[in-house]
């Protein structure tokens, strides 16, 4: 009699990318629905071609390294595409489709630990649907505040980049135990850092390597991150309904086929001369927010998160 052979094991990066696929699934119908409930309503969500630029433009130079978050946020400020209030969550909506297409097409077998990955992704998901529940509660001058020091934050990031002083990390491909232990830590603030509005994949990248991890082996791990965790915090701002629909769909339409032109046709660019441009006008965005939030008259503690109007 013939014994049953075993059947091969699941590869765990395209276990991953199917997990993936069902949570996109998911975050487009749940999404679709809002729109249709809130354009019922009587709400704007048709784009306009500014945001549609905004989109695009932010999510092609995203592609190619240089990040969307704080470029978006300096473009819909200089332009007052929207108010302040709402930015953290239309971050993480419109920009979440344009990051899930990065995912699965730059996602390759790229050796790394699957137990690191599985359990990095899900602290970075568990930290950013935390984080959402908590911001999309905060006042305009609290939101000022907080993405005037995360764009701050992410300044910093890019110029360490810009003169090469980031860790360059160690030949680990896993990590276990203490290690293990601050990397989910780190990953959890990350996740939930996103929600204010500052990228995680610098910082990721700085973790991972500070960890003794091979740099290769983070690129998994901050698109894996990014991917799973935006749609999980992106749903809660959503249904809060502390997002800008327009500009919403304005960075997802927008954004996507900037993402395949980007991937697919153009490949690469010398970036440095933009990555200055870039360092430059966060650094004043970022002022602005800080001095917008901190001219804001304070909460009234009577009335909890609602302002004072003067």
């Amino acid at each position: 009699m013939q014994l049953p052979t075993a059947s091969p094991a699941i590869n765990p990066k395209v276990a991953l990318l199917g997990a993936l696929a069902v949570l996109t699934t998911w975050f487009v119908v749940a999404a679709w629905r809002l729109i249709v409930k809130r354009r019922a309503d009587g709400t704007a969500v048709a784009p306009t071609p500014a945001l549609l630029a905004v989109g695009f433009g932010t999510n092609f130079f995203d592609t190619l390294g240089i990040g969307s978050f704080a470029t978006t946020t300096a473009a819909v400020r200089q332009w007052r595409l929207m108010p302040d209030e709402l930015l953290p969550g239309t971050l993480n909506l419109g920009h979440t489709i344009p990051v899930i297409a990065q995912a699965f097409i730059y996602t390759r077998l790229v050796p790394v630990d699957p137990t690191t990955l599985v359990l990095m992704i899900a602290a970075a998901v568990i930290g950013s649907y935390i984080g959402a529940g908590v911001v999309s509660g905060w006042s305009r001058r609290r939101i000022q505040l907080g993405m005037g020091g995360a764009l701050a934050a992410a300044a910093a990031l890019m110029l360490l980049s810009q003169l090469n002083l980031l860790p360059g990390g160690g030949e680990l491909l896993g990590i276990n135990g203490t290690r293990l232990a601050i990397g989910l830590v780190g990953n959890f603030v990350l996740g939930a850092l996103m929600t204010v509005g500052i990228g995680l994949y610098a910082p990721c990248l700085i973790l991972v390597s500070l960890l003794g991890m091979n740099p290769t082996a983070a690129f998994p791990i901050m698109m894996g991150s990014s991917a799973f965790l935006m749609p999980v915090g992106a749903m809660r701002f959503a249904r809060a309904n502390k997002v800008d629909w327009r500009a919403s769909l304005g960075l997802t339409l927008g954004g996507l086929p900037a993402v395949l032109i980007a991937a697919f046709i153009v490949g690469s660019l010398p970036l440095t001369a933009v990555r200055w441009l870039v360092i430059v006008v966060v650094v004043y965005t970022a002022t602005t927010m800080l001095r917008a939030g901190l001219s804001a008259p304070a909460p009234s503690p009577a009335l909890g998160t609602t302002e004072v109007t003067p």
